[in-house]
């Protein structure tokens, strides 16, 4: 456990240092959600309509764009073979820098959502399951994402290979993330949506550090 905390410290530090990715992951989502009511038009009723997916979509295009970054500097300075090497399970340390990325790109995003949901004038009733499907749905999407940058590690243009890897499995959490809030607007229960969402995370959290930390271990061979 002191080992997980250290690389959760380690990580985090380095990201307050290079705090220009956490900056370009919240304003690629807030200039990106302001840029909508120019291309579709200023009316309430059809930015309200589409509010919903609009915040889910670009949220889940600005996780995208740190994810490289997860393993990548551990990679190229050499970290990367002294975490396999480690006495600690390369599992845990995934979980580790997972949580990290999180707390430093999915959480901010989960803060800015709100004030461009009344931008974007959604429903009030639509706040509380936005915040709510966010707050489960932006770990899956980490989770999932380590796994895409675990298996392009070391490969030349990286970012697009994520992409590639990366988008078709962050369907449900689109679905179900843009349900619940429409669910909430229109006076419908969340709670079966909100219970996929947590279904979708509690397999990611499962799969996801397997998954990451075998790909990881094939890089570095």
């Amino acid at each position: 456990m002191t080992a997980l905390l250290a690389i959760l410290k380690r990580d985090l530090r380095l990201a307050l240092r290079q705090g220009a990715d956490t900056l370009v992951v919240v304003l690629f989502f807030v200039l990106t959600v302001t840029l909508f009511p120019f291309g579709v038009g200023p009316e309430p009723e059809v930015l309200a309509r589409i509010a919903s997916g609009v915040i889910w979509v670009t949220a889940l295009l600005a996780s995208l764009l740190s994810l490289e970054r997860l393993f990548q500097t551990d990679y190229e300075d050499g970290g990367l073979d002294l975490l396999v090497l480690s006495p600690v399970g390369l599992e845990s340390t995934v979980l580790a820098k997972c949580l990290a990325h999180w707390l430093t790109t999915g959480v901010p995003l989960i803060v800015a959502a709100p004030l461009l949901a009344v931008f974007l004038d959604l429903p009030a009733d639509g706040l509380g399951g936005l915040l709510l499907a966010m707050l489960l749905g932006t770990p899956t999407l980490t989770l999932v994402g380590a796994i895409g940058a675990a298996l392009v590690l070391g490969a030349r243009r990286g970012g697009v290979l994520i992409s590639l890897l990366v988008l078709p499995l962050y369907v449900p959490v689109l679905i179900f993330g843009v349900a619940a809030v429409d669910g909430a607007v229109a006076g419908f229960p969340m709670r079966p949506h909100l219970m996929v969402l947590v279904g979708l995370f509690l397999g990611a959290l499962v799969l996801s550090p397997w998954a990451s930390a075998a790909a990881l271990r094939q890089a570095v061979e």
